[in-house]
């Protein structure tokens, strides 16, 4: 990646920040259907079935609404983490909202979203609170860490 002017690193990370919040909603959706499918299916379990296979059906229809529930809110709270980052900022360490390039890996520290191809770049995603964002906390451009068992060099924050 070629250096980029101040107003080039903000639009680059703005651009991630859009794809995440993208990414997000999209699951935000598909949860919300597996949620309804999953109510559509305990609820038509009553219709059709008799004793106990009824009561078996319309339990494991209930569980698995409460996981997609837990998913969902899930979703919600990493949408509501992402909005807030201000990708105005160019930060010099690693730190919520900071984009960090490596030799052969880069990161985004603000929605854990894992590895992601956005404009030709494959980018981690990380959340805040994932242990490798808590890692490269406070580094710098120089740097160095481990990552997957290799020592990593930081080329590039902001």
């Amino acid at each position: 990646m070629p250096m980029m002017t101040h107003q080039q690193m903000i639009d680059f990370k703005t651009s991630l920040k859009k794809a995440g919040e993208l990414l997000i909603k999209e699951r935000i959706t598909t949860t919300k259907l597996a949620i309804d499918n999953a109510q559509e299916a305990a609820n038509n379990e009553g219709k059709s079935s008799a004793g106990d296979k009824y009561e078996t059906g319309r339990a494991m229809g209930h569980l698995e609404k409460e996981m997609y529930a837990r998913q969902q809110a899930e979703n919600m709270k990493e949408l509501d983490l992402l909005q807030k980052i201000n990708t105005d900022i160019i930060h010099t360490t690693a730190q919520t909202g900071a984009y960090i390039r490596c030799s052969d890996h880069s990161f985004f520290i603000a929605a854990g979203l894992g590895k992601q191809l956005i404009a030709d770049h494959l980018i981690f995603f990380l959340s805040p609170y994932a242990p490798l964002a808590k890692l490269l906390l406070h580094k710098k451009a120089g740097d160095q860490f481990l990552f997957n068992k290799n020592e990593t060099v930081i080329l590039e924050v902001f």
